[in-house]
């Protein structure tokens, strides 16, 4: 298990190892708000529970948006055309209305031995105080995967990469991060699409390969971008700042964020090691939020922008992210401009 690793993705492997091994709880209720999770484990139960030959008879898949709770409970309590497993998968459930789902906890009050049945929901959740959750719960197995946070998902990327043996290089995984979000079937994806063009025995996946693969420049991303302001470097940061405002993805709610995510750890950590008081490596880690590579950066963050102008750059970030979102400014201000004005203040505090 790599170290904070999510608590979602140790229990979808638990799941995943189980079923790859013939062991089926009678109901699986997968939801969260992140659907990656809970799209894997059904996927591998898909493919698990029910034999090549026998799909067309013991497999039902259902979606909230044609189906009911009568269909997919007369499926469940149905028997095996063959003799083996019945699998009964419904995706979509969050379209459902409350009341039809709570009456799947009356199938769980007697559930079929030979069936598995799988109810998800994507990047929505069942409430837990409801009987059908308590049901599935008591008799079968919740996956409930909450949100990777922005600040969290560099880490994600690092763990989800040596999970497939590679290391691949902080730097890059802060760009595959802003350029997927938080969205981890991106991810996904993407990384599949890199290691199909990898050399083969390649163990380490670096910034440059990020950029080959994936099509985004580190020279002007969010991450150089706040790198530039770590150390006051004025020139490169407006010229960050500008070309970022004019690409066609651009977002400026998105990129103020990421700002506020920066001076906030950099925030933190000045209040950590004010009048001079010691820190260690692993106090500095659980500040910051970041991997050690990127402690020097910080260091000399500090050193740049003293307490009261961190107080007056978070003030800042709060004005500008209300202008991002449409308040307080001319009809014709755009983005890119929004966040050029935004750094050369940050520089001039």
């Amino acid at each position: 298990m790599a170290k904070g690793e999510p608590d979602a993705a140790i229990q979808a492997r638990d799941i995943i190892e189980d079923v790859r091994n013939g062991i089926f709880k009678p109901v699986y209720l997968l939801m969260g708000e992140e659907p990656f999770y809970p799209d894997m484990v059904c996927d591998e139960i898909i493919s698990c529970a029910v034999e090549d030959n026998a799909r067309d008879f013991d497999q039902f898949i259902f979606y909230g948006t044609d189906s009911d709770a009568e269909k997919v409970i007369s499926a469940a309590r149905g028997y095996s055309m063959l003799g083996g497993r019945v699998l009964v998968v419904l995706k979509e459930a969050q379209v459902w209305k409350e009341s039809e789902l709570e009456k799947l906890a009356f199938y769980c009050e007697r559930p079929m031995d030979s069936t598995v049945l799988v109810v998800c929901l994507h990047a929505d959740r069942v409430d837990g105080r409801k009987s059908f959750y308590k049901s599935a719960k008591k008799i079968g197995t919740v996956l409930d995967s909450p949100a990777v946070r922005d600040y969290e998902i560099a880490s994600w990327i690092e763990d989800y990469y040596s999970g497939k043996g590679l290391r691949i290089d902080p730097s890059a995984a802060a760009l595959l991060g802003e350029y997927a979000g938080t969205d981890l079937c991106t991810i996904a994806v993407e990384t599949d699409k890199l290691l199909k063009n990898l050399p083969e025995g390649v163990a380490a996946v670096s910034v440059a390969d990020i950029e080959r693969n994936v099509g985004i420049s580190r020279q002007y991303s969010i991450f150089e971008l706040t790198k530039a302001l770590s150390y006051r470097d004025t020139g490169t940061s407006l010229k960050v700042a500008a070309h970022l405002g004019n690409v066609a993805r651009f977002s400026a709610p998105y990129a103020i964020t990421m700002l506020f995510t920066h001076f906030y750890r950099m925030l933190k950590y000045e209040a950590a090691v004010a009048g001079g008081k010691q820190i260690t490596q692993e106090e500095k880690s659980r500040i910051l939020g970041v991997k050690p590579y990127f402690f020097r950066e910080y260091d000399v963050a500090v050193r740049n922008y003293p307490l009261k102008s961190l107080m007056s750059i978070m003030s800042l970030l709060r004005d500008y992210d209300f202008k991002a979102k449409g308040g307080d400014i001319g009809p014709d201000t755009t983005d890119s401009e929004i966040l050029t004005e935004l750094v050369t203040k940050i520089l001039n505090v």
